[in-house]
Order: C-alpha cells, then structure tokens, then sequence
C-alpha cells in the first residue's frame, strides 16, 4: 500500500503543479491563427517537450545539485517555497508570472514555436514541477524507482496531451468562471503539498525540530 501511495501523490502532485486547465486560455490565445491540424500538431510538441524536460531533471537533478553545491533539504525547502507562491497565486485565480512574466507572453505571441515556449516551458514544466521531480527521486527506495517515476511522468504527459486537445471544448464547457474554480482546487492541493515538502525540508536542517 505503501508503495503505491507513494507514486498516487507524486502523480497528484505533479499533475496538480502542470494545471493544464489553466494553460488552456493561454494556449487558445496563442494559437488562435493556427488551422487544426497545427494546434494539433502544437499540442504533441508541447507534450513531448514538457515530458523530456521533466526526464531529464529525474535523471540529471543530482549531477546538478552536486555541481551547485545544494543540499537536498536545502532544495526541499527552496522548491517548497516556489510551490506556495504558485498556489497562491492559483488561490487567488491571477496570473503566475512564476511560470511566464506577461513579457514572455507578448515575446512568444510573436514566435512560430509558441508550442515549446513559453507553453511547454516555462508555463507548464517551470521551476515547481522541475524542482518537485528532483525531490522525488530522493523520497522512496523502491527497486526501479526512476522506471515508476518516468511512467508517472509519461501518465501525466498523456493527460495533459488529452486536455490540451480538447482545450476548444473545455474551455467553452467551462468558461472563464469554472477555469477559475478548477484552478482554485488546484492551489489549495498544491498548497498542502508545498507545506508537506517545506516541513520535511526543515527538519532535516534543523534536526531539534523533530523533537
């Protein structure tokens, strides 16, 4: 039970730190001139860009830790700290200039590869789903452990893939107000999760906490 636990709220966790629903005015928006087949076509690229990006921090995040000289309480604290300000600004339904400054934004409704930037990255595979990735390789002992994280991620991948290719329906679905209560659910899980990784990340800096 255990080990399935342990995987069930990596999934939850990332799934909630993407938020697609609340990508999916963004990507309307910026793919509004584009015939169906390349918003199609865009949807596949975000998704595989957003699943290799998030592979590679799996594999690669302890080289980097070690050339940055990072502990990982240290990065738990830091990556819990990133994740509370994404919920709140989820909370409080504005836009999460974490994952894009509106600078980014006006950048790439100029650029013919809106799909990868900044939808792909930083909008959905930011600093909060990075940085939750590479905290979870460190969480569980498991045999295969980095094979369970990378089906995880590939799960994930193909939920957001389906959301995002039903974003025209989605949206009208649930139009500007229902966006807006999803994306409040979604902060106030990635609230609790952000408070879980900090707490864990505190004690082990500070030890005396535990008691």
């Amino acid at each position: 039970m255990e080990f399935w636990t342990e995987y069930s709220r990596f999934f939850v966790a990332i799934l909630v730190i993407l938020n697609p629903f609340a990508v999916i005015p963004v990507f309307l928006s910026l793919t509004a001139n584009q015939s169906p087949a390349e918003r199609s076509r865009a949807v596949l690229v975000a998704t595989v860009a957003v699943f290799t990006v998030l592979v590679m921090a799996a594999i690669f995040g302890d080289a980097m830790l070690a050339v940055l000289g990072t502990s990982l309480p240290s990065f738990r604290v830091g990556g819990g700290i990133v994740l509370l300000l994404m919920a709140l600004s989820m909370l409080r339904a504005q836009p999460d200039n974490m994952r894009a400054t509106p600078a980014e934004k006006v950048a790439a409704e100029r650029s013919e590869s809106v799909a990868v930037v900044p939808i792909a990255i930083p909008l959905l595979a930011g600093p909060g789903s990075i940085s939750t990735v590479i905290i979870e390789m460190h969480r569980a002992g498991a045999t295969y452990h980095l094979l369970w994280v990378v089906a995880v991620l590939l799960l994930v991948s193909l939920l957001l893939w389906l959301v995002l290719r039903l974003a025209t329906p989605i949206g009208k679905a649930l139009g500007p107000i229902g966006l807006n209560i999803l994306n409040r659910l979604f902060g106030l899980i990635l609230c609790a999760i952000a408070v879980e990784i900090m707490a864990n990340g505190l004690r082990e800096l500070f030890p005396v906490l535990v008691g």
